[in-house]
């Protein structure tokens, strides 16, 4: 008996050996995503609100705050995903300056 689970254990890796591809893990390259536009006079504190809520709405615990960046968790089944979102006002500040620059191009014009 004890020879036929030697035998077996053997026949088994050998078949895992010939084909490595099989018993790995599904694998995927790790992208960030394209950067999210702010709307401008939205505050700081009005966008983490709405991070955390994405966040938590999809199962997300948030594991660390800082102004600018959210730190969140994800635990599903063994796997553990962690995520840093970072955000500012940057395209809020672009927003009025293109703003600003149209108006005073505009009132150029008319002198």
């Amino acid at each position: 008996m004890r020879l036929m689970h030697l035998m077996l254990a053997a026949l088994c890796l050998a078949a895992f050996a010939a084909f490595p591809g099989s018993v790995q893990a599904r694998s995927a390259p790790l992208v960030d995503p394209d950067p999210v536009a702010i709307p401008a006079g939205v505050d700081s504190a009005k966008v983490a609100k709405d991070i955390k809520r994405a966040l938590m709405g999809r199962g997300w615990s948030v594991t660390a705050e800082q102004p600018g960046q959210i730190d969140s968790t994800l635990n599903l089944r063994t796997h553990v995903a962690r995520i840093r979102v970072s955000y500012d006002n940057y395209l809020g500040w672009i927003g009025y300056l293109t703003a600003d620059l149209s108006t005073n191009l505009q009132l150029s014009g008319q002198d």
